[in-house]
């Protein structure tokens, strides 16, 4: 038997389970067959759903829409359920421990059918939580756009420097895009900032170059006196689709590329340049993709090659596996690196000051906002657009506006 066919059967056992529980909870509520049925006829359309769009014909940049969507709909239904199934299973532990012990104490009477009804009106209480923020995180949420402001100190920055602004945006993901006015809306608000350079780190289409195609005239609007400047993602390289030709894939690399200059980028491919103000300069350095244990394009050394030790450094690298892999600890000292990457996985519990979680957390160490060490910071932005699930609840599109202030280093 093969591999394949084994984890079909693996995840079908565990959807059952979890189809089981939660029309476990429907049943213990309601004895009406109209509800139940559409229950199941609703289970039964999110799964087939979501299959067809797995195995139907390879995906266009049109038809990633349609898998994000399907993917969307699978998530908001079944994360609800696993809920249910999680409080279900708890209370059937309790139930057989209780007519364990019952056993042992002829006697005691337990009404668990009315305990049954009691847990499933709570289960589905619960339930109702994440299934409301994730349909709000497909409506509104991928829209919900914030700006994060940050003011980091440094000894060792040029005087001209001293109040400088860049605005940062990451993972636009121009393939997952559906309406125009918001992602407008979005862009006026990084113009809003009027900070002096802005850089993007990667990952402006899903797949292919023609994802862009409708968006070139919205994302050229945006302005920096002191340049706007670019690197690849992950997502940049095509490396996701099968391509027919290998002809096919180097050409849309190409086209990917050759979308940067018509939005007004400098595409930074393992280069530096330097940003000149009132006679002094600071270092940007920008590097191909580096992840780890996956497309580890970039070349570090090369892109600073000629770069002096001395001089202010902002290093662009998409992954931010790689600041803690390579750059944090290099003595070439890279003042501030901007990354993006890992959107927070869209989804988590954020409140500003005091606590947030995301799965993100689990698999990378800089996962979302600023961090510090050995004196050096990264800023890992959580993306303007999305990918892969349609929306975000609780982790929300970003615009980074970092002020560089000349003083005690504040890392």
């Amino acid at each position: 038997m093969s591999r394949w066919i084994i984890t079909i059967i693996i995840f079908s056992i565990v959807f059952l389970l979890i189809e089981i529980y939660a029309f476990q909870a429907i049943r213990t509520l309601t004895k009406s067959r109209i509800i139940r049925w559409i229950w199941i006829i609703i289970s039964l359309a999110v799964y087939i759903n979501f299959a067809y769009t797995i195995f139907s014909t390879p995906r266009s940049a049109g038809q990633t829409v349609g898998f994000q969507f399907a993917s969307g709909l699978l998530i908001t239904f079944l994360i609800p359920k696993i809920v249910l199934m999680l409080i279900l299973f708890g209370e059937d532990v309790v139930r057989v421990l209780v007519k364990t012990f019952s056993y042992l104490s002829p006697g005691e009477t337990n009404d668990f059918a009315g305990r049954r009804a009691f847990i499933s009106k709570v289960a589905l209480g619960i339930a109702a939580i994440p299934f409301a923020s994730f349909l709000y995180g497909i409506w509104q949420g991928r829209y919900n756009y914030k700006v994060l402001k940050y003011q980091l100190t440094f000894n060792d920055l040029p005087d001209a420097f001293d109040g400088f602004k860049i605005t940062q945006i990451s993972d636009i993901h121009s393939g997952s895009f559906t309406n125009k006015e918001k992602i407008k809306y979005g862009v006026d608000l990084i113009n809003e900032q009027q900070s002096d350079l802005m850089l993007f780190t990667g990952d402006i289409v899903n797949n292919k170059a023609e994802e862009m195609n409708d968006w070139i005239d919205i994302f050229k609007e945006l302005k920096a006196p002191f340049g706007k400047y670019s690197i690849l993602g992950n997502h940049d390289y095509g490396d996701y689709v099968k391509w027919e030709k290998p002809e096919d894939k180097v050409s849309n690399f190409q086209a990917v590329k050759d979308i940067h200059p018509k939005i007004g980028f400098d595409l930074l491919l393992d280069e530096h340049r330097y940003i000149e103000k009132d006679g002094q300069k600071l270092a940007l350095i920008g590097v191909e993709n580096w992840g780890k244990g996956f497309n580890q394009a970039g070349n570090l050394d090369k892109a600073s090659s000629q770069v002096n030790k001395d001089d202010f450094k902002i290093l662009m690298t998409h992954d931010p596996s790689h600041w803690e892999y390579k750059v944090k600890q290099d003595d070439f000292n890279y003042h501030l690196t901007l990354s993006g990457h890992t959107h927070g996985l869209q989804m988590g519990i954020e409140i500003p000051g005091f606590f947030r979680w995301s799965p993100s957390q689990y698999v990378y160490k800089q996962w979302a906002g600023l961090y510090s060490e050995f004196g050096r910071f990264i800023n890992v932005n959580r993306g303007f657009g999305y990918h892969a699930f349609p929306g975000r609840v609780g982790i929300w599109p970003e615009i980074t506006v970092i002020e560089l202030k000349k003083g005690v280093n504040n890392a």
